[in-house]
């Protein structure tokens, strides 16, 4: 069955009553709901006899870099940045594993997340500055300049190759093609076919190895869905799952057109401008290092299949309502490459 269709069910009473008793006066479960934003873990809201908290359920089950990963947002805390660090258990830990799965508390944070549809010029602004301020207190607060993981024979941040794409879309095509098609079937064949053409077309701008801009620790993650707002103001940076070590002008730019995409695939290149200024004031990056990342971002949107590959190959059919702008904003991007460019460089 499509994963999209199945919704997990929270935790049992008797787990929840077991994970509970570890923390001396988080009280009695009440009751438990399955939270259905995000894609790679599984969140509830828990309510017990003594508040409300947020149940997470780490899929990937690594108890020590989880815990690596509290410390960090408890020290980023410190520093004045909106995080939720999570309760500790009577003992001090914070990630407790029950039947090999790993779960974290953390407090109920009271908040809706906002698309750069809903923000002004002025908190486009101050969201820029958010995120640099993110990757300036990284800086100080993490003890090395962590490790890249990368594929057997390949240099840190490869570009993706255009050959492999190829693969990929007829790949995505043969399997689009047997099926009892749809709309959206009808959509991921044209895109598929249009996408390309463009990389025939634009083959020989892949960036090469010098291109990479500075690398630096990174939230990984900085979307809609991981940031909570409070009124006009962010409340809380959540979701640390894909802390590490990246080109740290990537994420802002990746960052950026996430928040700042319309429904129609185009950019709010009215709004990226004060956010990329605000960025670049926070951390000191130069025109040219975002520059570099610009192009960068746009060549992975091109050779970007991941919510097709979710749909046709997983069959995993959650990432389906974002694929119309996102498959439009890379042909955009393309046609519109030197106003996007100077947005993030003006």
């Amino acid at each position: 069955m499509p994963r999209s269709l199945v919704t997990p069910a929270p935790p049992d009473g008797g787990t929840l009553r077991t994970l509970l008793r570890r923390y001396g006066d988080a009280g009695e479960p009440v009751s438990c709901e399955t939270l259905t934003e995000g894609l790679l873990n599984r969140g509830y809201r828990l309510s017990t006899t003594r508040g409300r908290f947020f149940l997470k359920h780490h899929l990937d089950g690594d108890e020590a870099a989880i815990a690596h990963q509290h410390e960090v947002t408890r020290r980023l805390g410190a520093l004045g940045l909106p995080v939720v660090p999570p309760v500790a258990d009577s003992e001090g830990s914070t990630v407790t594993v029950l039947g090999g799965r790993c779960y974290a508390l953390h407090p109920w944070i009271d908040g809706r997340h906002r698309d750069g549809g809903e923000l002004t010029t002025g908190q486009s602004d101050r969201l820029g500055a958010l995120l640099g301020h993110v990757h300036t207190c990284l800086e100080e607060v993490m003890e090395g300049p962590g490790r890249a993981c990368t594929a057997a024979g390949e240099a840190p941040d490869a570009a993706a190759d255009p050959e492999a794409t190829y693969a990929l879309i007829e790949d995505l095509l043969a399997l689009v093609r047997r099926r009892a098609r749809d709309a959206f079937d009808e959509l991921a064949e044209h895109r598929l076919v249009e996408r390309r053409g463009l990389l025939e077309q634009h083959a020989h701008r892949r960036p090469g190895a010098a291109a990479v801009p500075a690398r630096g620790w990174v939230h990984g993650d900085f979307h809609p869905l991981n940031l909570l707002y409070r009124g006009a103001e962010p409340a809380a940076i959540v979701d640390w799952d894909r802390l590490g070590v990246q080109p740290r002008a990537e994420e802002a730019v990746r960052a950026a057109v996430i928040f700042f995409v319309r429904p129609d695939g185009t950019l709010d290149l009215a709004k990226v401008r004060p956010y990329a200024r605000a960025y670049r004031r926070a951390t000191g990056a130069d025109a040219a290092e975002l520059a570099a990342a610009v192009h960068r971002v746009w060549w992975e949107r091109l050779n970007d299949f991941w919510m097709l590959r979710w749909r046709y190959q997983l069959g995993d059919r959650r990432a389906d309502p974002g694929f119309p702008a996102s498959a439009a904003l890379a042909v955009w991007w393309t046609s519109s490459y030197e106003a996007v460019g100077a947005a993030f460089t003006d």
